[in-house]
């Protein structure tokens, strides 16, 4: 078992990891999207292994870029402030970031929802639907705000927050809903309960707390409503698949279960021919990994960061739960501690920490709820 990092340091490990399981991954582009994920493994056992990589040597994409986007637009703004402040806040911080995006093969998709951003009047973080906004850049950002909003009581602030960031850029059910899945299970691995088995039923509750708000939101609502069934359907396909749709047992993979099986099984839950791009199946990947794998950071590293498909994603999301649950327990330093923006991410971490576990931090949730509905 692994050691008990206190609560701060599993913080501290979410960001920073996140960040290192994305660089990895990424490797300039190299690795994310190559179709052959034994490829991939072959040439991570040629520079020496996973404790050979020198995350100094392997640049962030713009899953991280945007996730400390996110990350320093909560801590940015004050705790008491209206929700809108804070869209208003993340808005301007994923306008900005984009200035920071050479090399780091920011999505069409994306890029063309912050250009309407920046047409909008300040302070309004809302674009149209898209029929294209199921990716999974709303996924791969959105750790975060399960690090600032960890409490069952604040489950209705999760929902808005990570449905609202989520469809700045990506306004698809498929696409903000991975978002609310890469929170929610973030909340839950700071927590520590309830067991990693349960994440996926507990989804499937929230699920409805989100179908509410976006109705009660009436940003686009019928259309959004019209395209809901798919994120729902195929996470509940997926846990009944491992035996957890209820949240009990321990989860059931086949006997043989190595890369070129992974490899099958994530191009066939996906939406493209290769694993990782949809706002649904990138937090699944992760999570598959986080199933499989418990404490081992190495195993993590070779079932979600080396696979054919969107890599990078599926990395950055596995790597925040796996930090937020373990720390930086038997991760070699070499993997994270030159990771490009490490007192970036760092000093975030702290920052959300504080935020969400300070003893004055008492949030009127249900005045926060009221809100959403103005």
């Amino acid at each position: 078992m692994a050691k008990r990092s206190t609560l701060q340091e599993r913080y501290q490990a979410c960001m920073v990891l996140s960040g290192a399981g994305d660089g990895l991954s990424y490797n300039s582009g190299h690795w994310r999207f190559e179709p052959d994920g034994e490829k991939i493994h072959m040439e991570v056992a040629k520079m020496g292994g996973l404790a050979n990589l020198d995350a100094k040597q392997f640049p962030l994409s713009d899953d991280t870029i945007m996730h400390l986007a996110t990350a320093e637009a909560l801590v940015e703004t004050d705790r008491d402030a209206p929700l809108e402040q804070l869209y208003g806040a993340l808005a301007q911080k994923y306008i900005k970031c984009i200035d920071d995006m050479s090399g780091r093969g920011p999505g069409i998709i994306c890029l063309s929802s912050v250009d309407r951003l920046k047409k909008n009047n300040k302070g309004d973080w809302r674009i149209p639907f898209s029929k294209a906004g199921g990716g999974s850049g709303g996924a791969m950002r959105s750790m975060c705000v399960g690090l600032r909003f960890p409490r069952p009581e604040q489950e209705r602030l999760l929902v808005a927050v990570s449905v609202e960031s989520g469809r700045m850029t990506h306004h698809h059910p498929t696409g903000y809903l991975g978002g609310l899945a890469a929170a929610l299970f973030t909340a839950y691995a700071v927590r520590g309960q309830p067991p990693v088995e349960a994440w996926g039923h507990g989804l499937m509750q929230v699920l409805d707390k989100a179908k509410e708000h976006v109705k009660e939101s009436g940003h686009c609502a019928k259309r959004n409503l019209r395209h809901w069934d798919f994120f729902e359907e195929s996470w509940r396909k997926y846990l009944q698949l491992r035996g957890i749709l209820e949240g009990t047992g321990k989860a059931q993979f086949p006997k043989q279960y190595g890369v070129r099986e992974r490899e099958i099984f994530f191009d066939s839950i996906s939406c493209s021919e290769v694993g990782g791009p949809g706002g649904h199946v990138a937090p699944m990947i992760a999570y598959d990994g986080l199933l499989r794998v418990g404490d081992s950071w190495t195993e993590l590293a070779n079932h979600t960061f080396f696979h054919g498909g969107d890599s990078d994603s599926t990395a950055a999301i596995a790597a925040a739960w796996w930090g937020a649950l373990y720390g930086f327990h038997n991760v070699p330093p070499k993997n994270y501690k030159g990771v490009e923006y490490y007192k970036r991410l760092h000093g975030v971490a702290d920052k959300l920490y504080r935020m969400a576990h300070h003893q004055d931090d008492q949030c009127d949730v249900a005045d926060k709820v009221k809100e959403l509905r103005v």
